[in-house]
Order: C-alpha cells, then structure tokens, then sequence
C-alpha cells in the first residue's frame, strides 16, 4: 500500500490564536512579537493583514513598523499556543499515532493504516481542516503525498486554509516548477550555490547529475537530488518521539545597547545562567561554548571554544563566553544583542578524566552551589535569589527569567 503522509500547517499560528481573544482587532494588521518600547525581539508572526502590507516573520519590531505604520503588537503568549498546540495534537491522534511535530505549529501523520476505517488521505485531511476550523477557531494547510517532504511542500502551497495534494501523476508538473528554495532544507547557502550554476528549480535540481550535486554540496547534494525526485522513504515518528537535544543556547536583545564590558558582562551572566540551568535540568554537560554578537549597525558573527572538560557550571561556560567576547570584540560600535550556546553535548554522568592542574574540588562545589539555587528558583522563583553584581545596572538587569553570574566568584544576595 502506498503510504499516505499529512503535513498540517496551522496558518499564522501565533497571530490567529490573538485574534480569537482580541476581536476587537478583527480586519486590522497584527502582530505576534516582544516589546517595542524596550527594542525587545522580533515579529514572530503576522496576520494576513499583515503580511500583505509587507510584514515578515523574523523582522526587528522598527522594521515592521516601517512598512506597516498601522501596525497593532501583541506580547507573545507562549503558555497559551502550547495550549493550542496540544489541542491541536489531541485532534491528530483520532486519526494515526504517528505524528511527528515540526514546531508547535506543525506536523507530520502518517494516516497509511487509518484508511479502512476513516478513508484515503485527502478524506482524512478535509475532515481535519473541518474539526479544527470549527473546535478550535483557527485554520491549518494541509498537504498530502506519499513521501514527508512533498507533503511539507503541500501545505505551503496554497494558503491560507487550503489542501494541496502532490501524487506520483502531478509531481512532476506542480513541484518541478517551483524556486529550488522551497524544498525543505535547501537553506541560503547551498540555494546560492545552486543559483550560481543555473539551477533554479526543483526540476532542474531533479535533472541535474548527482555526482556533480555531491562534488558542489558534498552529502546534502544527494539528500536534496533524491528529495527533488520524490525519494524519500523516512518514516513518521510515533506520537511522543523526541529528537535527542543537540545544543541548549540563549540570546536577547538588549533593553539598551551595550556601550562597554561591564555591559556585556550583565548580559553575559544572566544568559550562561539561563543555558547552565538548562544543561543541568536536562542532564547534560557541554564541550562547546559559542558566543553570537549583533552590534547595532546589524554586523554579525559567533565564535566558538573547546573546553578542558565537559561541564554545567555557571562559572565556567561564563567565563569561557566573556574571553571569547574580549577577544573577539574590540568595540568598533555598541552591541545590541548576545548569545551563548553550549554545543557538543554528553549526558552528564560522563565519566572524565581528572586534570591535574584543576582543582576539582571547588568545582564539585560550584556544582553544589548551582544546584542548590536551581531548586530555590523552582520552589520560590527567579528573583528568589539572584547575582549581586547584576544590580549594578538596573535597566540592563530588567531581563526577565534570566540569572546572573560574574566571571569572578561573588555572593549572592536574597532578593525576597
């Protein structure tokens, strides 16, 4: 039996959630997005409205507000669209147990085995839009084929509220036409390289010869030549998968630009705390501190750096982040946003082997001391306990649900 895979698109997610408790913005562009006040963020998603005005995701809030001076923003509400995801989920699973997410908005089913009993798979996806348009007050795009990633291109194909369908009669006449970009993983560099030697379909990508793609793209030059041709046998995950976590990173936008060290090292702090809390509420260590810096003419670049051992400490990712900053970054502008990522992870119960030159004592402390704040912010919340050096910016130590930590040891103080 030939398999029958849904990809299901809820259509501006964010957006069309706020629109169900502000209808008072009803007919007018909307916004998903942080703090304009603060500079905080970018549009997550826009209505229809919107985006016919030239709104985009991934848009700075300035931005936006340029080409849509009309333009409402709303807080993003996140505990309320994991609400609807989960609804959303709830819905899929009448219908097949292999349902494999792509973000809160999106999924995957394989509804093969559902056709005795609930119909072919358009029947399943026509069924679908209709319960979520009527149960949950939103819509979704659907896409059916035989394979993950034409059912992907499926739902993008026509929306909003739409099923498109790509079967092995019409893929040919209907994918083979579109931007070679939009074939899922196809990202800007490897498009760019594809542009350079005239292929700019998916069709031509499909004709080309795959040993070329491979001598161009190395591996990933395969994986799209068989992605074009509609090779792709990958399964569904069962309801419940979770794809094992790679990377555990923070980043912001500052309340204000970052004019010199000190600056940067509240910043610092507060987001390798937030990335050691996650490493160790996980169960992870790291290998890898990367560091991303935006100045505010919008250059941009990351560094990375091996550490000596695997950790979770706070200190020590923090410290490993301000020298890569300071020898990085000699201040040709103000910076208006950092990240630190904590890559190349192992399970935290990894054995190591000692260095002689560490003091590992002090460390077995300091994971001690991290642990024992990770439980007082669970039991009586953030600002529990935080980092004295935070407080000596308030503007800057205003970020909410992030720690501190300088790159020296010093006290905390009780902030209750």
């Amino acid at each position: 039996m030939e398999r029958a895979i849904l990809h299901s698109d809820a259509n501006c997610f964010y957006a069309s959630v706020e629109m169900l408790y502000h209808p008072e913005y009803a007919g007018k562009p909307l916004a998903v997005g942080g703090d304009p006040e603060a500079r905080h963020g970018i549009v997550l998603t826009a209505n229809y409205i919107a985006k016919r005005s030239g709104v985009k995701t991934g848009m700075a809030l300035w931005q936006a507000k340029q080409v849509c001076p009309d333009l409402i923003f709303v807080p993003p509400r996140m505990d309320l669209y994991l609400k609807f995801s989960f609804m959303l989920r709830e819905i899929y699973s009448e219908y097949t147990n292999q349902i494999e997410p792509y973000g809160c908005d999106e999924a995957w089913l394989d509804v093969t085995g559902s056709s005795s009993l609930k119909g072919n798979g358009r029947m399943i996806a026509e069924e679908i839009s209709r319960r979520v348009k009527k149960e949950l007050g939103i819509t979704v795009s659907i896409g059916i084929s035989w394979n993950k990633i034409f059912a992907k291109l499926g739902s993008d194909y026509k929306k909003p509220d739409a099923i498109t369908e790509f079967n092995k009669a019409n893929y040919q006449d209907l994918i083979w036409k579109l931007p070679v970009s939009d074939l899922l993983y196809v990202g800007r560099s490897t498009n760019r390289t594809l542009q350079k030697y005239g292929i700019r379909t998916i069709g031509e990508l499909a004709r080309t010869d795959p040993s070329f793609l491979e001598w161009q793209l190395g591996k990933m030059g395969l994986v799209i030549y068989s992605f074009a041709n509609g090779w792709d046998d990958s399964p569904v995950s069962a309801e419940g998968y979770q794809a094992p976590i790679k990377s555990i990173g923070n980043s912001t936008t500052a309340p204000r630009d970052l004019e010199n060290d000190q600056d940067v090292q509240i910043i610092l702090m507060a987001l390798a705390e937030s990335v050691a809390a996650r490493l160790r509420k996980h169960g992870f260590k790291c290998n890898v501190v990367s560091i991303s810096i935006r100045d505010n003419g919008l250059f941009h670049f990351s560094r990375q750096r091996k550490l000596q051992e695997p950790t979770d400490i706070t200190d020590e990712i923090m410290s490993a982040a301000y020298q890569l900053f300071r020898e990085n970054y000699h201040w040709p502008c103000p910076i208006r946003s950092l990240g630190i990522r904590a890559d190349d992870l192992v399970m935290g119960q990894v054995p190591v082997q000692l260095d002689l030159f560490m003091n590992e004592q002090r460390r077995e402390k300091q994971e001690k001391l991290d642990r024992a704040v990770d439980d007082i912010r669970r039991r009586f919340g953030y600002h529990s306990v935080q980092r004295a050096f935070m407080h000596q910016d308030k503007i800057l130590s205003s970020l909410d649900a992030q720690g501190s930590h300088t790159v020296h040891p010093v006290g905390y103080f009780n902030g209750r």
